[in-house]
């Protein structure tokens, strides 16, 4: 078997070009052709494209590739139509050549307490570190990777637990501007690792999770009650073009939903990433930022309407609403926003 893809190839040279450009190429590759050979087969038809040798890692698609993925997989997930970037454009050299200074000095927070296994460990961790979803929106930030090689000395047992925790939490763009999620092709969960770095330096008041959790459960529970929100429906609803943001949750039910009532579903990129909420009392401005990089989105493929899952977001994006307009410099005018019980119910009433 054999693929034909049509690419869309990054490049930049910082000696000669004042701005990136892209190129496209039609590219015929093997089954068993791995991300590396595209990278070759592009620089065969144009030989100022480059790559590097070494840790070679690019984007495809917005998510971070290593060299020997199968383009199998990536076709089976991406499609044909594919655009190849460094992981870190605005750090490039020359094409996906990158200036990665930016990786051995967030280690260097580390350096003093850490042990020669532990800087091997963290040379492990290069793909993810430039698969860092907050880095989209501040450059200083450190890296996911440092956080959880910080979070392997602590839990290994660390005599420099609490240098460790300041040296993550004291620079510009540190721990508590992470709302964990990366943009790796093979994802890796470490959200874990950093919520237990969060906890160990602001623990949280009252009962534990854990004890909230078995209360929820239990028997002798006291019931409190809890104000009924007021449903909240969309004037014509079924003439305008839906948009759905659901974050980590599965979105296809939905859309088969908006497809099946014959009405207009926009599909936009971010529609599954965090929208600021895990670090809204930390840092309100990158929390803004996050939000407003997804209404933006749904906004600028059509959307009129936003169908929202989680009703703590829906409450974010509303009351923050003008905020966030401000934060990123846009107005969004004729977005309209609902829950997504309050979509499914007003659907049902207007079937009935």
């Amino acid at each position: 078997m054999s693929y034909k893809l049509e690419i869309r190839a990054f490049f930049f040279n910082a000696k000669t070009d004042y701005l990136p450009y892209y190129k496209n190429f039609t590219i015929h590759v093997n089954d068993d052709a791995t991300a590396k050979d595209l990278l070759v087969k592009i620089q065969e038809e144009n030989e100022n494209f480059s790559f590097p040798k070494q840790k070679l890692l690019m984007k495809i698609n917005g998510l971070v590739v290593e060299a020997k993925q199968p383009v199998s997989a990536l076709v089976e997930r991406l499609g044909t139509s594919l655009q190849i970037d460094p992981v870190n454009s605005y750090r490039s050299n020359d094409g996906l050549k990158i200036n990665d200074s930016d990786f051995m000095n967030s280690f260097e927070l580390l350096a003093p307490y850490a042990s020669e296994s532990d800087l091997k460990y963290y040379k492990t961790l290069y793909a993810l570190h430039y698969a860092s979803e907050t880095e989209n929106f501040d450059r200083e930030y450190i890296g996911d990777a440092i956080l959880v090689l910080a979070h392997k000395m602590i839990t290994e047992g660390s005599e420099h637990k609490e240098a460790i925790l300041e040296a993550v939490t004291s620079v510009n763009s540190g721990l508590f501007d992470c709302e964990y999620e990366n943009n790796l092709f093979n994802a890796q969960d470490h959200s874990a690792a950093i919520n237990a770095l969060k906890a160990m330096v602001k623990p949280e008041e009252g009962p534990s999770l854990c004890a909230r959790l078995m209360a929820r459960f239990s028997k002798k529970e006291v019931e409190v009650s809890v104000p009924k929100r007021a449903a909240e429906t969309i004037e014509n609803l079924e003439e305008k073009q839906i948009a759905h943001y659901h974050g980590p949750a599965s979105h296809d039910t939905m859309h088969k939903l908006i497809a099946d009532r014959g009405m207009k579903g926009v599909h936009f990129s971010r529609s599954g990433k965090l929208a600021g909420l895990g670090i809204l009392e930390e840092n309100k401005d990158l929390a803004f930022k996050k939000a407003g990089a997804i209404l933006l989105d749904a906004y600028d493929h059509g959307a009129e309407v936003l169908v929202v899952e989680d009703i703590d977001v829906m409450d974010m994006f509303k009351k923050n609403f003008s905020a966030i307009e401000r934060t990123i410099g846009r107005k969004m005018i004729g977005l309209e926003l609902i829950s997504a019980n309050d979509f499914v119910s007003q659907l049902n009433s207007i079937a009935a």
